[in-house]
């Protein structure tokens, strides 16, 4: 059996994997010359269950119609005529009611605990490092209002069963030494101890030199233009360098799903959502955070990858962009050095920009399609690294005949 993968991302090695184990004959396909160089090349490294919480809530309307008129926002809306970013913003819109928020979130969370539970399993089985921190991750809140805010959001995680814990000012300055200096502009904090941190490139790369000894087969630098099918299934995938015939295939291509999905019948509700990343170099003298978190008020995220520190923020609704310059960085600049004045070499930084494929409700879009051979794993949105594991199995399962292990209501094309 020859399956074909559509995308060398983090979430399409992680099922070539799956696959291979179970002894498919698979090939991954990825328009760049390595594995894991868009979404997954340089993200927020958290893998965080405890931060499940779906962007569409009864807030974010307000957010997004501020962010039309005022800076700085930490999610921005820049309209565009184009047709598919009006749709979606709609289909969003109606999630953002409390109880589709509560359920939205409760679905993910769901999905985020059983795939951190395969991504243990996967780093102990095939001896992964890929600079994990297993020591829980912090959110952490400026002023009492925001604190309150967050302690009652985080009953929807709590009741569903993560463990979470609130910390004062004190008790977060215990657990990561590094927010000392800044501990007067924290009102407390929400710790989940499971959550963790690690760099997906790296993960990605390792885990796709596991897939070559399995006998998977990568053609990189080969851009997927369209899929050839008839009207029950597809018969290969058409490249700028020829085709791929094969007897599966998994769309797992981020946010170009869209238009590779569109000619077979089907508008998948995925859209691109611009993220931004700062990596800095540490050495000897500085003295960076040993765990993940999240700034709540500034949204801005950290992890430490070894000798490196990185800083994530934003997320603009403008279309398939890419392009950044350094003034694009400038409040998460300032975010991380009011965190972390010693943190890391601020005179160093490396820049990157990438697109997160979401869809309206948070939740990915998996399985079965109308066509017998053709399979998505697509809309993972900005949980792609904690997500890839257990949608990577999800997907495998559904192709070779076995149930799922988790109810997927919410997260099929139906």
């Amino acid at each position: 059996m020859r399956t074909i993968i559509l995308g060398g991302g983090v979430v399409g090695v992680t099922t070539a994997y799956y696959l291979a184990k179970a002894g498919r004959e698979v090939t991954v396909v990825d328009r760049h010359d390595g594995v894991a160089m868009e979404t997954s090349f340089a993200n927020a490294g958290l893998v965080a269950p405890g931060h499940s919480y779906t962007w569409a809530s009864p807030k974010a309307p307000k957010i997004l119609l501020k962010s039309l008129f005022v800076g700085g926002q930490a999610l921005r809306l820049r309209l565009k005529p184009d047709p598919r970013m009006w749709r979606w913003c709609l289909q969003f819109l109606r999630n953002c009611t409390a109880e589709r928020s509560r359920l939205n979130t409760s679905r993910k969370l769901r999905l985020c605990l059983y795939s951190q539970q395969l991504l243990q399993q996967l780093t102990r089985t095939e001896s992964l490092a890929y600079d994990q921190i297993s020591a829980g991750l912090l959110y952490v809140y400026r002023d009492d209002a925001s604190f309150a805010r967050g302690r009652a959001a985080m009953t929807v995680l709590s009741d569903n069963g993560l463990r979470l814990q609130t910390l004062s000012p004190d008790e977060v300055v215990a657990r990561e030494p590094a927010l000392a200096p800044g501990k007067d502009g924290i009102a407390g904090a929400i710790f989940c101890p499971s959550d963790e941190s690690g760099d997906a490139h790296a993960f990605t790369r390792q885990l796709a030199q596991r897939c070559e000894a399995l006998g998977v087969k990568f053609e990189l630098g080969r851009t997927v233009q369209r899929l050839e099918f008839s009207a029950d299934r597809v018969s290969a995938a058409l490249t700028d360098n020829g085709r791929l015939d094969g007897d599966e295939f998994v769309l797992a291509l981020g946010c170009y799903a869209p238009q590779i999905a569109r000619p077979l019948g089907y508008r998948l509700p995925v859209y691109p959502v611009k993220g931004y990343s700062l990596t800095l170099p540490v050495s000897d003298g500085h003295a960076p955070p040993a765990l993940g978190g999240v700034d709540e008020n500034n949204l801005v995220a950290w992890a430490r990858f070894g000798n490196r520190l990185r800083f994530t923020a934003t997320a603009e609704f403008a279309g398939y962009d890419t392009s950044h310059s350094p003034a694009d960085f400038e409040h998460m600049m300032g975010v991380a050095k009011k965190l972390f004045p010693n943190g890391a070499d601020y005179s160093r930084p490396q820049y990157w920009a990438c697109l997160r494929p979401m869809t309206p409700e948070g939740t990915p879009i998996l399985g079965r399609t109308r066509h017998r051979n053709f399979y998505l794993n697509s809309g993972h949105g900005h949980m792609g690294w904690t997500m890839a594991c257990g949608t990577a199995r999800i997907v495998a399962d559904v192709m070779l005949g076995r149930s799922p292990e988790i109810d997927l209501e919410g997260m099929t094309l139906q």
